[in-house]
């Protein structure tokens, strides 16, 4: 019974004692509890993703398997999101008239009306610091930095004509995973798991890792759910200590204790879903049974010392060490057991100073184990259906920050990401910038074209893939977003 059927029932408000109003209307602090820690007290409001094949027991399992509108290649996602902006210049986009006019204002033309974030737009053009060479059989440049992605270039798609609307970290970093810059929309991860669900028993549909310096600026707004349920969001995972926070049973309580808990509550759940017909209920109780398998599936999952010595290598991985390259292989090892998206955050690219000696570091901790990754999800036969992506929230200016020529300001008019697997097209470089690496001028991929891309990769009509809000239907890509049909193989 609710607050509304007390009325109907025609008794006086006024007599609403304080102690019934808690107890009756679920307000109280350890119902507020409850509904945080199963993460799913509006899952069940989950319809089928528009155009889906849907399938039987979705009030049970929000995250059951199903269609999307297509067949797709891509069953998972890995996003590589280097949080902070690396520069495009330093490590992907190579430009010798920049190098050439390295110390000279930049012409008029090209900053008429231009607004960067912290620096004077007629600040002195920066020459790359790094030197570039070609690689692969496709002849892609890459920076001397990348030494361990040149070996897997012909596997990988570059993309150079990025383009944001945003230009400081949080908004681009919102922009970049949920669509816009506003907080409270779904992430990218979160819809993936809407319209396809998760092809795993034991553990959450959508991961995170974040390693670096410090967690992104977006903050947990980067995998939240939004307005979707909650059983949609990303999950964070630690790489030391319990995997989840409080997954480990409490102190004097053993596993047959807290099955024997499990199985109670699940009847009494039961009962009362039989008797008002809730699918809320059903859905909190997927949750608890999904946190119980996962106190075995979680740290067997965590456990890298099962992984064989020449796999440890390749990531330059070291078990109990928290790091990318730890991350990177726990996502391997994530998508293997059907996970369909995991997002590894590391924010260090915010290059204002010390450009040169942080991006040899940035590079030195996550080229290996980005490189790694491609090999060894090829190796076992999953980068065919695995969609791997790379990059920042933005670029960097092509002019100086700062007095000692070493850093750089955001910059959203042209930077730098790369995809493989999961029907990209390998060993090709798309779009491109003008010579001084400031305007995307070629085959320009905004945001909501990429986002629209990689939703096509997994089976969706992005125009589609909506959830009603608010009176109107909202999707990933909001009312933009093309297909960039030259990456698709």
């Amino acid at each position: 019974m609710n607050c509304q059927d007390y009325l109907y029932r025609g008794q006086d408000p006024v007599q609403v004692t304080r102690r019934w109003f808690i107890q009756q209307c679920g307000v109280g602090l350890g119902a507020m509890a409850l509904a945080e820690l199963s993460g799913a007290a509006s899952a069940a409001r989950a319809a089928t993703p528009e155009g889906g094949s849907g399938g039987k027991g979705l009030a049970s399992n929000p995250l059951a398997p199903r269609a999307p509108h297509y067949p797709p290649k891509a069953k998972s996602v890995i996003f590589l999101f280097m949080a902070g902006a690396p520069s495009h210049l330093e490590l992907f986009d190579y430009k010798p008239e920049l190098a050439r006019f390295n110390g000279t204002l930049p012409p008029p033309e090209l900053i008429a009306g231009y607004r960067a974030a912290f620096i004077s737009p007629n600040s002195k053009l920066l020459g790359p610091k790094f030197r570039f060479a070609k690689h692969g059989q496709c002849g892609a440049e890459l920076s001397e930095l990348l030494p361990h992605l040149a070996r897997v270039v012909d596997e990988i798609a570059i993309v150079r004509s990025l383009v944001t609307d945003a230009f400081n970290h949080a908004p681009g970093q919102i922009l970049m995973n949920t669509g816009s810059q506003q907080f409270g929309r779904p992430s990218m991860g979160a819809w993936v798991t809407y319209g396809l669900g998760s092809e795993s028993q034991d553990l959450p549909g959508f991961v995170v890792f974040s390693s670096g310096k410090k967690g992104p600026s977006g903050g947990n707004s980067n995998w939240g759910s939004g307005f979707l349920p909650t059983v949609y969001q990303g999950v964070s995972f630690r790489t030391s200590g319990d995997p989840v926070l409080y997954l480990s049973s409490p102190r004097g309580a053993d596993r047959a204790l807290e099955q024997d808990s499990l199985a109670a509550i699940h009847q009494l759940n039961q009962l009362q879903l039989e008797r008002v017909g809730d699918p809320e209920i059903a859905t909190r109780m997927a949750a608890y049974e999904m946190a119980f398998r996962m106190q075995m599936s979680a740290p067997e999952l965590m456990d890298l010392s099962q992984e064989p010595e020449h796999v440890l290598r390749l990531y330059g991985a070291e078990p109990g060490k928290p790091s990318f390259a730890n991350n990177c292989l726990l996502a391997r090892r994530l998508v293997e057991r059907g996970v369909r998206f995991v997002q590894l955050f590391h924010e260090a690219w915010d290059q204002h100073g010390n450009l040169v000696n942080d991006l040899k570091q940035n590079c030195l901790d996550t080229d290996q184990a980005c490189a790694a990754l491609i090999q060894d999800l090829k190796e076992r036969g999953l980068l065919d259906e695995t969609l791997v992506i790379w990059g920042g929230e933005f670029g960097r200016t092509p002019m100086v920050q700062g007095g000692g020529d070493d850093g750089r300001d955001h910059h959203p008019n042209a930077f730098t990401m790369w995809l493989a697997g999961g029907g990209i097209k390998p060993g090709i470089t798309w779009g491109a910038s003008d010579e001084f690496g400031f305007n995307a001028v070629e085959n320009r991929v905004h945001v909501h074209d990429l986002h629209a891309t990689i939703l096509h990769l997994l089976g969706f009509d992005h125009t589609r893939l909506t959830y009603k809000f608010q009176g109107r239907e909202f999707r990933l890509t909001d009312v933009h977003g093309n297909i960039v049909q030259g990456l698709l193989a």
